[in-house]
């Protein structure tokens, strides 16, 4: 099947998802999420594939949400469908039956992180630039960012780093645990094909099985958060600080936030 902001291989049991904007660095527009929510869905049933990993084409993983479709006149953000589509993104990584490994150089923000802490295995080059940057254009955390990142590190510091945006080098997040693995700048895809080798020399059919028991107890916890999350960013994208927030960014200037 051909898709028009994704690339998608398949070579034995390893698969390879590209994000394929790159020109946007990879920002995910409406398009992209549709696309990736039928192609996660279509993965649930793929028995042939065990090990996915997703990468991104050109500078970065993924700048997160497509700001300038957000400011689009002619085409304004269907903030509903897209919640619908990251509602099925987050489920379906969350479920799929294969274990996943996000390959991240460049930046991995908002959105784009969100999708790189569905994963299972994280890979990032030393310079990566990883934030859960939502605050700073007036939004919270989606497509399971809330689910994820407290997974990661518990509670206290999901909220600090939400509500900070802070930005992170592979290191830094590696220090944290929000990051498995840091690669040399320029080797982390070759790093992240190499870990997908090595478990497919592993019986990984018992992994996948692990995976799936560990993650049934949290399904009913993570569906309940991309619900929550669809209520509050469509809220969110009605106040006045959000607007000042994509304003100031598109202007290249700091955001004057009034809590409203």
């Amino acid at each position: 099947m051909m898709y028009k902001t994704l690339l998608f291989e398949q070579e034995g049991r390893i698969a390879t998802l590209t994000l394929n904007r790159p020109n946007a660095m990879n920002a995910m527009d409406e398009t992209m999420m549709e696309e990736l929510a039928d192609i996660l869905d279509e993965l649930r049933g793929n028995k042939s594939v065990q090990v996915l990993i997703i990468k991104g084409e050109g500078r970065a993983f993924s700048a997160g949400g497509d700001i300038k479709a957000m400011l689009s006149d002619e085409k304004p953000l269907d903030i509903e469908a897209a919640m619908d589509y990251l509602t099925r993104i987050a489920t379906s990584l969350y479920t799929l039956p294969q274990i996943t490994i996000a390959s991240v150089h460049g930046a991995a923000a908002g959105l784009g992180f969100s999708m790189v802490l569905g994963c299972d295995i994280i890979i990032a080059e030393e310079n990566s630039k990883l934030a859960m940057n939502f605050i700073g254009i007036g939004l919270i955390p989606d497509g399971g960012g809330h689910f994820f990142l407290k997974e990661r590190v518990g509670i206290p510091k999901a909220k600090q780093l939400m509500w900070s945006g802070q930005l992170l080098n592979g290191k830094e997040a590696q220090k944290l645990g929000l990051v498995d693995e840091v690669a040399p700048d320029g080797a982390g895809h070759a790093t992240a094909a190499a870990y997908a080798q090595k478990l497919l020399a592993s019986p990984v059919a018992a992994m996948i099985t692990s995976k799936e028991i560990l993650h049934l107890s949290k399904i009913n916890e993570l569906q309940a958060i991309l619900r929550g999350e669809a209520k509050g960013q469509t809220a969110m994208r009605k106040t006045t600080d959000h607007q000042e927030g994509i304003q100031a960014f598109v202007q290249k200037r700091k955001p004057a936030f009034k809590g409203e």
